[in-house]
């Protein structure tokens, strides 16, 4: 499941505050906050014929962040619109791409970890890239981390931060037992995500999701409970343990980046069939109805 480089990406234009800059030249200062601790927030979007999939509520989710870590300054909701919308267009995108918005705490003065070391304002990133779901749809395998996700009280999953060693450090483990992708655990021992998506399970039918406890409000999984409460399908969220991962129907990941993906092992047990299931697969057409008729306001093309 390594991504592979794609030729059409090979002259973008990175956005900047506010430049675009061939992705050759394109660069943030050593003294950016981004850089000296990984003190940005961040939202991963995707394009859908001209549109972007729940724009307003990824915005909302990333100014939320930003209060959260006591940013002094932020852009507008409307300014980062503006930026993306040029980005896409200066690289004449319309479909099939993924957008990573960032925003950082901005330039210091000199290297610390002082907030007040920021004088000059934040800097916003936006990188769009021709991009696919990059999931498998034939089924991932997943191998279990010994890296835990942090309870609120530790580094709160609410806040959508771009300090990711945690998922560094289990994607490493799951890449030395041959997984694609590791799974998560909470501090209680109750399964919380992977290293970079959310996961479902289907028991007799029933849809079920863990709580999120210890992993952020993704907006994917919003939009599967949102379709399975809409389209009459039994749907729960709930302390679950691997075992009853292990036992299930079917199991399935969602993300903005893989979309719906089925799950075919975890830690070597084979999940139902190992094919995407019938609910999993009835879900998956679903979303995509889903996003194309519900696609935030930002015209392109």
């Amino acid at each position: 499941m390594l991504q592979v480089f794609d030729e059409r990406n090979r002259d973008l234009l990175i956005n900047i505050n506010g430049e675009l800059l061939h992705r050759d030249v394109a660069g943030i200062s050593p003294f950016d906050s981004a850089v000296q601790g990984g003190d940005a927030v961040w939202e991963g979007l995707r394009l859908y014929d001209g549109r972007i999939f729940k724009l307003e509520r990824h915005l909302d989710r990333l100014l939320k962040s930003a209060k959260a870590l006591d940013f002094k300054i932020v852009p507008s909701k409307e300014k980062m619109r503006d930026e993306i919308r040029r980005t896409l267009e200066a690289n004449g995108m319309v479909d099939g791409c993924h957008i990573r918005l960032t925003l950082t705490r901005g330039v210091k003065i000199t290297s610390g970890m002082d907030p007040r070391l920021n004088t000059s304002g934040p800097t916003l990133i936006v990188l769009a890239e021709w991009k696919a779901p990059v999931y498998d749809k034939a089924g991932l395998t997943l191998a279990t981390s010994s890296v835990r996700r942090f309870a609120p009280d530790m580094m709160d999953p609410k806040i959508h931060h771009s300090n990711l060693i945690q998922s560094i450090l289990a994607k490493i483990e799951a890449n030395a037992y041959g997984a694609d992708d590791a799974l998560m655990l909470d501090p209680h021992g109750f399964v919380a995500e992977t290293n970079a998506t959310h996961i479902f399970m289907v028991k007799a039918g029933v849809v079920y999701t863990p709580f999120t406890k210890a992993c952020p409000e993704g907006v994917t999984r919003e939009t599967v409970l949102e379709i399975c409460t809409t389209n009459g399908i039994e749907v729960h969220e709930a302390d679950l343990s691997r075992t009853e991962f292990f036992a299930a129907d079917e199991v399935f990941c969602t993300g903005t980046m893989g979309e719906l993906a089925s799950v075919m092992a975890i830690d070597g047990r084979s999940i139902g069939n190992q094919l995407p299931g019938p609910v999993t697969t009835r879900l998956a057409e679903l979303f995509q109805a889903f996003v194309l008729a519900n696609g935030d306001e930002i015209l392109v093309g």
